[in-house]
């Protein structure tokens, strides 16, 4: 198959973290939209399984560190080389360690949540900003994932509230940047997306005054729906910051 890199074919979109949680659902609901996906994540045999189902010349399949600038750089190399070029990127990798309070928290720790949280999506931003900077027609979107944790922290997770609070700023720097570029970057702030990540909240996590509670989750196909949104708008409109929640988990007045 030929690539293709006609301005007037389906638009393009890499998803990162795609192999399992939100980034795999959001990256098929894209599928279902007409995009062809780029699917990014550490692990091949997730990626594949993810992506197994995609029509043909629709999906690509690209193992990635999103620590790595070299991986990275591969990813989008790959991309533009397929495709041509890239028009929206969801900022998505991620990751955690366990509970841990602060005077506890080891700097191996730190590194790994911050590496991952962090440097991983703005050496992604940076590299699709490069892409969408130069290609015909210019522009593009990206959207980062931030959380509700963005806002008000969750305690003994001092690594993820940093990371997530960054992240705004981070989103922040590329909408101002991306502006002479015609580039459009806004944040999607999630709150309890029922995954495998969020399934201890059921039977209870530290809440602000210290004590144990469950929380609710919802389907992470709201947060797909609402990536979906954000993917369609034209470039001469943007969400900056978006907040999808379970309506009854503790976030407004948390603390």
């Amino acid at each position: 198959m030929q690539p293709d890199h006609s301005p007037d074919a389906a638009p393009v979109s890499v998803v990162t973290g795609a192999g399992s949680g939100i980034g795999r659902v959001v990256a098929r609901a894209l599928l279902d939209a007409g995009h062809r996906v780029a699917f990014a994540g550490r692990r091949a045999d997730r990626l594949t399984e993810a992506a197994e189902w995609a029509p043909a010349g629709k999906v690509l399949v690209v193992p990635t560190d999103v620590t790595s600038e070299e991986s990275v750089d591969a990813l989008f190399d790959t991309v533009r080389e397929r495709w041509g070029r890239v028009d929206v990127l969801f900022n998505n990798a991620g990751t955690n360690v366990a509970a841990t309070p602060l005077e506890d928290f080891t700097l191996a720790q730190w590194s790994k949540v911050v590496d991952t949280n962090l440097t991983g999506a703005f050496l992604c931003a940076r590299a699709a900003f490069r892409v969408m900077r130069e290609q015909d027609p210019r522009g593009g979107r990206i959207i980062n994932n931030g959380s509700v944790s963005a806002h008000v922290p969750r305690p003994d997770a001092v690594a993820y509230n940093a990371s997530k609070h960054a992240i705004t700023g981070l989103t922040k720097s590329i909408s101002l940047e991306g502006r002479r570029h015609g580039i459009a970057c806004g944040q999607i702030d999630i709150g309890n997306a029922a995954t495998p990540l969020t399934e201890r909240m059921d039977e209870g996590v530290r809440q602000a005054d210290d004590t144990i509670a469950p929380e609710p989750t919802m389907d992470v196909a709201h947060v797909a729906d609402a990536v979906r949104y954000l993917a369609a708008l034209p470039l001469s409109a943007n969400v900056q910051f978006m907040t999808v929640m379970a309506t009854t988990m503790p976030f407004i007045g948390r603390g």
